[in-house]
């Protein structure tokens, strides 16, 4: 049903657009797509990321029962990741680690706060079937 030309809608609250895109297309080089005074949309690995302005973020970064993120077929683009991430010095909540080591489902994975507490998850599976 969805081709390469579609793209998953993702929409996050964000306490200042400014914050927000300097996270994002600073921090970890989206596109800027669109900017209003309510919202900016990114291309965030090729789905769209919409940061609308908003009062009411989460108190606290925290990763269960919501977040988002990328998990990456491919191993060396992870490791880019993380070396962003270490470059550019983005908050991290926890990673890189390892998950369910010694298992089928054993991953790389890696939890960022953006300036509004919403978080993001990257990860890389050593089976790429299990992507997901």
């Amino acid at each position: 049903m969805r081709d390469t030309h579609d793209a998953c809608h993702i929409a996050i609250p964000a306490r200042d657009l400014d914050e927000a895109m300097d996270f994002y297309v600073f921090g970890l080089g989206a596109k800027l797509a669109r900017r209003y005074a309510d919202r900016i949309t990114l291309d965030f690995f090729g789905d769209q990321l919409v940061c609308h302005l908003c009062a009411d973020v989460p108190a606290e970064p925290i990763a269960y029962p919501s977040h988002f993120g990328v998990s990456f077929a491919r191993a060396e683009d992870f490791d880019r990741l993380t070396r962003l991430v270490e470059q550019r010095k983005l908050r991290v909540l926890s990673g890189p680690a390892l998950r369910f080591e010694g298992t089928a489902e054993q991953h790389r994975t890696i939890f960022l706060a953006d300036p509004s507490n919403n978080v993001i998850e990257f990860k890389n599976y050593d089976d790429p079937r299990l992507q997901y």
